[in-house]
């Protein structure tokens, strides 16, 4: 559902507000908005967003025990195969990579289950709701993509309120970093690490059009470092 995106400074004075009752540093005048007035905003298609859950819900089984052989058979009878990126194929297969970055991966999976709604809240103060994995596929008990699909029910956030998230979550990746970096106490129970996660998942979630966006990038082209 492709709808015109909100005023973003509005938006960006909501975020700025939260900031402030987090107690957390605002970003600098120059800070950029994420989007521009007249761009368009929507969400990739849900079954895209269901897949991208299901797969990182995976990895972590095998970041905690999963046989690779197991998991390998899971996604071919999910017929997943395909959505696995090249990093994620070598650490499902292997073991390649980096084990602590792809167990980070749980937060970017919570703000997925949030978009979708299988999650009611995105709180920067609260760790990830420890109800959610009763939403997300029984992998260890055999339930395949196609059927884990058919007993959610998805119901996706509005755009406007996914993009509005989207700019929170802009916002606290460059506050938590600062307030890290400064050695500050954060105020609540995550660090900048998750909320950078939560941001992933959010700009690789939310596509924006306008003149200034390139077309909307993969999972390993989400660029966090602005």
């Amino acid at each position: 559902m492709t709808v015109p995106a909100p005023n973003p400074r509005e938006v960006r004075e909501a975020s700025l507000d939260e900031l402030s009752r987090l107690g957390l540093p605002l970003p600098p005048a120059q800070f950029p908005l994420v989007w521009e007035p007249g761009d368009v905003i929507d969400l990739r298609p849900t079954a895209e967003i269901e897949a991208r859950i299901a797969v990182l819900h995976l990895i972590l089984a095998r970041c905690f025990g999963m046989p690779p052989q197991a998991a390998m058979s899971w996604l071919l009878g999910s017929h997943l195969v395909e959505m696995v990126t090249p990093p994620e194929w070598q650490f499902v297969m292997g073991g390649k990579g980096d084990h602590r970055s792809f167990v980070l991966h749980h937060d970017a999976l919570f703000a997925l289950a949030w978009v979708l709604g299988l999650s009611k809240q995105l709180d920067p103060t609260l760790a990830v709701d420890e109800r959610l994995v009763e939403r997300l596929p029984h992998i260890a008990e055999g339930e395949t993509f196609p059927r884990w699909r058919s007993r959610i029910l998805a119901a996706p956030q509005h755009p406007a309120d996914a993009a509005a998230m989207l700019d929170l979550h802009y916002c606290l990746d460059w506050a938590y970093l600062e307030t890290e970096r400064g050695g500050r106490s954060l105020p609540g129970l995550i660090d900048a690490n998750a909320i950078g996660q939560r941001r992933w998942a959010l700009e690789w979630a939310v596509i924006l059009r306008g003149p200034y966006h390139d077309e909307p990038p993969g999972w390993e082209e989400v660029d966090l470092s602005t």
